[in-house]
Formats: C-alpha cells, sequence, structure tokens
C-alpha cells in the first residue's frame, strides 16, 4: 500500500550517490525521506559518467529498500567519461555517448545487459540524446541532416544496443525512456517519441522549471502540467510519472509549484531527483505537508481536459506559447495527433511542422470548427492559407507599438496600458472579416483577435506581442477575448494563475507566487444560466451574477461568479 491514493512517491539515486553509500548512512538517508514524503519507490542507477555500481553495492541497497517495502527499479544515464579503446577528442556536450563509435556502442550493450540482471525494470535518464559532430558521425552522417541522422541512429540504438539486449538478459524487464523538458528540441538531438513508443514498454517526463525567470531554459511553470498531458496523449496509459528536482528554485514555492502541476495532471508518480540533495533539505518538509493535501484534492476528480493544442511531434516554434496561455488560465490539452473532432482548437507556429497542417485547418473549419491560429502561425502560412480561402489578411512585417485596447462588442471595452507593447501588424478586408480586438497608440489601432467565417466553422487570428511573455502585462479584458474564442462561454478571467479542468466538471484553480504576492479576483464564467459555483472544499456557494454580452454576431449570456485566490493556494470549485 503506497503513502498516497492517487500518486506514489519516487526517488532516484545516481550511480555516484549509490556508490559512496554506507549500510548506517542509507538507513540514515531512508528515515529522513520516509519521515518527511514518504517513499514508495526508488530507481537505482547502475551507470553514470565513470561510475558503475559493483554488484555487492546494489543488493545491500536493493534488499535494504525491499525490507521496508519499497520497490526497486534499475537507472542508467547514458553519459561515459573517456576509456581506453574509445575514440579519443570526441567534443560531447555533457559527456553523452557518440554512437557511432563501436567501443562505446559495445559499453552501453554491456551497461544494458548487466542493468537487466538486477532489474525487472528500468528507466534512461533524460542524457539519452546524441550532440556528437565527431569526424566518424560527419562521416555516417553522409548528405543527410542532422536532425535525420540522428533520429535515424537513436532508433538503430534504441532497439539494437538498449532494448534487446536488456530482454535477452531478463526477458519481462520494462524498458522506460524519459524525456526531458526541453521538448521543442527533441528532434534536433535524436529523441524520436513517435519511433520510440513502439520500441520501449513506457515513457516518464521531466516537469522540472526550477525558477523561470532565471534559468536558462525559460520554461514556464505550466509546464509541469502541460508536458505531462503531452506524453499521455502521446503514449496513451504509458506515461508512467513526471520528474523535477530542487535546482534553481528560489523560493521554495518554485520547487512546491512542479509537484503539484505534476499531480494535477494525474502523472502516476512523482519522481524526487535526486537522493543526496534531499537528505537535511529544508524543501522536503513543506513537500510531505503539501503532498497530503494534493492527494486529498485529487480524490475522485475525473480526467483531465481543456482546449487542444496540436503540437506535432519534431516542431519547433513559439515554443511554449500555449503553457504561457496556460498561466493566463486557459485550461490546456496539448497533443501530437491533430485533434478533429474536437469543437475548438489552439494552433501556433509549432503546428506548421506538419506538412499538411492547411488541408487538415481547412477541412476542421468548413465543418464547423473554431480554429484560433497564432500570427507565428499565421506568418509562416500567409499565402497558403489565403490560397485556401480561409483569410484575406496579411501581415505588414511592421511591428506597432500598443498602449490602448478596445473590445470591438463593448462600447466601454477600453483599456489603456502605459508601458507599450510591441504586436505585429495585421491588415484585413473590412467586413469581409472582423477584428474583435483592436490595440494602438495615438490615434490610429490595428486588428488583434480577428475572425472569420469559413463553412460551418469559423477562423480567428490571434496577434501575439513580441515577447511572448507580454501576454501577461495585457489587460485581463483583451487577453479574454481569446478565451472566449478557444472556450466559449465557459472560461475564467485572469491572470499569474491557471484553472485545471476535468470531465467531473471540477475545477482547480491555483494562484502563482510571482514577486507580485497579493491575492486577486478571478472570475468564471459559464453559458449556463442559474448556476451557481461551490466550493468543494469549504461547501461555500459563491455569489453568483447573470451576465449579457454581444459578440460573434449574437447575443451571448450566462452566469458569473468571483473568487479570491491567495497565492501559493489551492481552491476547488464547480459549478451547480
Amino acid at each position: 500500500m503506497g503513502h498516497y491514493k492517487n500518486f506514489r512517491t519516487v526517488v532516484y539515486i545516481p550511480a555516484e550517490v549509490a556508490d559512496r553509500l554506507t549500510e548506517a548512512k542509507f538507513a540514515s538517508d531512508w528515515a529522513w525521506i520516509e519521515k518527511y514524503v514518504g517513499l514508495d519507490k526508488v530507481y537505482l542507477e547502475t551507470h553514470r559518467g565513470g561510475v558503475d555500481v559493483g554488484a555487492q553495492k546494489l543488493r545491500m541497497i536493493k534488499d535494504f529498500l525491499e525490507s521496508k517495502g519499497v520497490e526497486v527499479s534499475g537507472g542508467i544515464t547514458t553519459t561515459i567519461d573517456d576509456f581506453e579503446g574509445a575514440e579519443p577528442g570526441k567534443q560531447r556536450l555533457f559527456g553523452t555517448f557518440c554512437y557511432t563509435d563501436p567501443a562505446m556502442r559495445k559499453r552501453l550493450r554491456e551497461i544494458a545487459e548487466y542493468t537487466a540482471g538486477f532489474f525487472d525494470e528500468i528507466i534512461l535518464d533524460d542524457f539519452y540524446f546524441t550532440n556528437c559532430t565527431c569526424e566518424r558521425c560527419i562521416r555516417e552522417k553522409g548528405e543527410r541532416d542532422w536532425v535525420t541522422f540522428r533520429r535515424e541512429l537513436m532508433r538503430e540504438v534504441s532497439e539494437d544496443l538498449v532494448v534487446k539486449p536488456a530482454k535477452a538478459v531478463n526477458p519481462k524487464v520494462k524498458m522506460v525512456i524519459k524525456y526531458p523538458n526541453w521538448r521543442e528540441s527533441y528532434h534536433f538531438a535524436g529523441y524520436v517519441p513517435e519511433v520510440q513508443r513502439d520500441i520501449f514498454d513506457a515513457t516518464y517526463t521531466g516537469t522540472e522549471t526550477r525558477s523561470p525567470q532565471y534559468t536558462d531554459q525559460h520554461l514556464p511553470e505550466y509546464l509541469s502540467y502541460s508536458l505531462v498531458r503531452y506524453m499521455e496523449n502521446a503514449w496513451p496509459g504509458r506515461n508512467g510519472g513526471g520528474w523535477f528536482d530542487t535546482y534553481a528554485c528560489w523560493s521554495v514555492d518554485r520547487y512546491l509549484e512542479q509537484a503539484y502541476l505534476t499531480a494535477f495532471a494525474q502523472a502516476k508518480e512523482l519522481m524526487h531527483f535526486q537522493w543526496s540533495d534531499l537528505i537535511e533539505n529544508p524543501l522536503l518538509a513543506p513537500m510531505g505537508l503539501q503532498l497530503t493535501k494534493i492527494d486529498e484534492l485529487m480524490e475522485g476528480i475525473g480526467r483531465p481536459c481543456g482546449v487542444p493544442v496540436y503540437v506535432p511531434f519534431a516542431s519547433s516554434g513559439e515554443n511554449h506559447l500555449e503553457m504561457r496561455f496556460g498561466m493566463l488560465g486557459l485550461p490546456i490539452e496539448p497533443t501530437p495527433f491533430f485533434p478533429s473532432e474536437v469543437k475548438s482548437m489552439l494552433l501556433t507556429e509549432s503546428a506548421l511542422a506538419d506538412g499538411n497542417i492547411i488541408d487538415k485547418l481547412e477541412a476542421y473549419v468548413r465543418e464547423g470548427g473554431s480554429a484560433v491560429i497564432t500570427s507565428g502561425f499565421f506568418r509562416g502560412a500567409e499565402e497558403k492559407l489565403r490560397a485556401a480561402g480561409l483569410t484575406e489578411a496579411r501581415l505588414t512585417g511592421r511591428s506597432i507599438p500598443v498602449t490602448r485596447y478596445q473590445v470591438t462588442s463593448d462600447y466601454a471595452g477600453f483599456a489603456e496600458h502605459r508601458k507599450p507593447l510591441y504586436f505585429p501588424e495585421i491588415i484585413h478586408g473590412t467586413n469581409d472579416s472582423w477584428s474583435l480586438l483592436n490595440g494602438g497608440d495615438g490615434d490610429t489601432h490595428s486588428a488583434l483577435v480577428l475572425r472569420r467565417a469559413y463553412g460551418k466553422g469559423r477562423m480567428y487570428i490571434a496577434a501575439i506581442p513580441d515577447g511572448d511573455s507580454g501576454l501577461y502585462e495585457m489587460p485581463k479584458a483583451a487577453v479574454d477575448v481569446i478565451k472566449r474564442a478557444l472556450a466559449g462561454g465557459d472560461y475564467f478571467s485572469g491572470r499569474n494563475f491557471s484553472a485545471f479542468t476535468y470531465d467531473s466538471g471540477r475545477i482547480l484553480l491555483y494562484r502563482y507566487v510571482k514577486s507580485d504576492l497579493r491575492p486577486d479576483r478571478v472570475s468564471l464564467y459559464t453559458e449556463r444560466k442559474g448556476a451557481v459555483l461551490v466550493n468543494d472544499l469549504t461547501g461555500e456557494r459563491y455569489p453568483s451574477r447573470e451576465v449579457r454580452r454581444w459578440e460573434d454576431f449574437r447575443v451571448g449570456g450566462g452566469t458569473t461568479a468571483d473568487v479570491m485566490l491567495q497565492p501559493g493556494m489551492f481552491t476547488k470549485v464547480h459549478w451547480e
């Protein structure tokens, strides 16, 4: 029986940590982790860099943990120091393997076989990629580009050097590949989830975001949720868990939020990396407290759902943009497969990696779908969209300053913002399409959200500010125009918070702990007239009021209620 009902707590032990553990130290460490978060499972690494853990040490750790009721699986990190027999002089970032070097290929096979002799499950840490550009790699690449070469190489390595050798030693071993948090760059380094899902038994997801404004990858906190959902949609039922760490987590909320969102996405395991970093770490005590609350919050909540965002395999462009919408209260459900059956969808520049995207989009909208395309998508497909008859709009190539916003369906829908944001300028044929949101400065303005009917459906073009974090600075009413286009009558108005929606009708609301530490009011809207918003945790029934508005050439209406969100606190609600 695990410590929690809705997920398992897991810790990873790297090879260099395992190699120096004594029995007394290990017992003390286990007591610390068990006390503060509870330990259901451990991944015990056999190899990393220049360290290979001996059989006696592996058995000592494994036997101790299993005597405590802890499940133990294996781990491998595919980095390696220079060794005798390998070709010298390779420039290998992070010490990753050169997968064309015969000695290194042989060594990888041996590591897989050795590890399979101890464990019935093995996970590959997220250094299982290649960046080598040595002379041998250049020769074997030939006329192929680096992306094609590396994708083909890592498919062959996965099959012939990792999975088959491991299963030859232990036919029942379950092979798991962990994908890192840099999804938009997988294909550049040889990760091929669309191919590897037919090779490996399961996957795992990196959900580390740390402190986005200070770390190199500048990953929005929402990644800890959205990347788990993406991999679940890519490998249905086979996404084992989410993996986060303590590094660059300023403040403690940065660390905790990684776990919150990983759990909200319904990852089966919450992986705490790594063993020695947790010992006597003040981050661990609040983690244990909060995991108990999260477990109760997730009880019977249903399956996650949200606005589909089409992010094809091997794609990049406007990276993380959908996650920024997630930080503005728009529930996001990213998928690598075109979601042709849904009511509405969001397409960013990444969707252009699908060479047939315009044909798919035209058919989808013509049959009644509602699609919001970003200005990045529009820029990359402008001529094709016009040729398909989906729009007559054009980008001028200029950026315009915006300090004033106008929601065109609201005569009082003006909002000012002193600091200018710059948007790509869109021009369009008056009354062929219609601007739902204008932005400007001085006595001129441009369309920021443009609507056009087509067949039974409609397509919207949403201008994204230069530097997409500018979305956080736009007035709430301006961002709400995009939300309504995507989510319809049920949406959430506010900023610096996320709304996580589930098929049970339950809604989780969380306000992030940012430099702005004040509570803030979030408005929830539903098309249901006479509905009442109820707090699942306290039973409170929020004051609700009827709303009516003119938008999209029709009179809309429904019910709205306000919820005050405290930074770092959760709220669980539903409409009755």
